[in-house]
């Protein structure tokens, strides 16, 4: 069933975005909203440049003079504007459930497509497809190993040889936090050597998720150490490489029964999937574009300010001007 152009309500784009903003406030994270809304304020401008002050006017032609307008206004790299034409899609499949716009239009937005090697170099996991991973988890596989790893890798953004390092004895579930430590001569390492030592704060959700998959889900195995590591197989500590395609098969939205339109050949081969690298990309940008101070992330992270402003912090220099708006505003 479609909706008729006639039978559609006159609504204004800001005020559509504030709707659709109030809706996903609803169940997602204050940051997931605030990226939103950071995505859709060039659409919400451009329309106020075009003159659209009804959405309902909006065509597919439309959507394509501002995919163009979007790419070079913004100067955008194409991983960046397909986040932000993803968002808009979003957007615009809300707006076709309250009859605002009809309802087949959010198919006529144009998302890039990214090769795989552009992917590569820049690949990023978004905070609300990490929210969405994380809920499918929590609702359907609770506690698993593949739950346990991607709650612990999205909310610390520690490398995959840290989480590898990791012993039960170094889990401190009353305290909600894991400590981190380099221990060469009993094969685990850290990137950055004793330097790279630290306690890593978690939440209380995600210490009760390594809890309660310490219990119910964990091989009871010892290392050739005589070590007991937190993440295990039939064969002791699970392998780094193990870990990476768990992230692989667990990131792709054919693992989660979620369509895939450049997906051909599983999860295994899924383009959208991404690795531990991105997760810990993905996470230091959410800290950020949450406020977090960037010296608290780089110690959080272990990863210099300057190798964190060249390689890690993939926020837009829209999210940053707003960022500082908001501080700017409060003087």
């Amino acid at each position: 069933m479609t909706t008729d152009k006639d039978d559609l309500e006159p609504i204004e784009p800001g005020t559509a975005q504030e709707l659709f903003l109030d809706h996903k406030a609803t169940d997602c994270t204050d940051s997931t909203v605030q990226n939103h809304r950071y995505r859709l304020n060039p659409f919400v401008r451009w329309c106020g440049e075009e003159e659209i002050d009804n959405l309902n006017e909006l065509t597919g032609r439309d959507l394509q003079r501002y995919r163009l307008w979007r790419k070079e206004d913004g100067d955008l790299n194409k991983l960046s504007l397909r986040m932000q034409m993803s968002t808009l899609r979003v957007l615009l499949k809300w707006a076709g459930s309250i009859e605002a716009v009809p309802q087949n239009l959010y198919d006529k937005v144009m998302v890039p497509r990214v090769r795989p090697e552009e992917r590569q170099r820049d690949e990023t996991l978004d905070a609300d497809d990490a929210q969405e991973i994380l809920e499918y988890l929590s609702k359907y596989e609770y506690a698993s190993k593949e739950h346990a790893v991607m709650a612990l890798l999205w909310q610390t953004g520690i490398r995959v040889g840290s989480a590898h390092s990791l012993d039960v004895d170094d889990v401190f579930l009353d305290e909600n936090y894991v400590q981190l430590i380099h221990r060469p001569d009993e094969g685990t390492t850290l990137k950055n050597g004793k330097s790279g030592q630290r306690p890593v704060a978690l939440t209380p959700d995600v210490a009760e998720v390594l809890a309660e998959y310490i219990r119910t889900h964990r091989r009871d195995v010892t290392d050739e150490h005589g070590r007991e590591p937190l993440f295990t197989t039939a064969h002791g500590r699970m392998h780094g490489n193990t870990i990476r395609r768990l992230t692989y098969r667990v990131t792709a939205p054919c693992y989660r029964d979620v369509s895939c339109p450049d997906c051909e050949g599983g999860e295994s081969k899924c383009p959208e999937a991404v690795s531990p690298h991105a997760i810990r990309r993905g996470s230091i940008t959410h800290f950020l574009t949450s406020d977090v101070p960037v010296d608290v992330v780089s110690d959080r992270m272990n990863v210099s300010r300057k190798v964190l402003d060249e390689h890690y912090d993939k926020r837009s220099e829209e999210v940053k001007m707003e960022q500082r708006r908001g501080y700017l505003d409060d003087i």
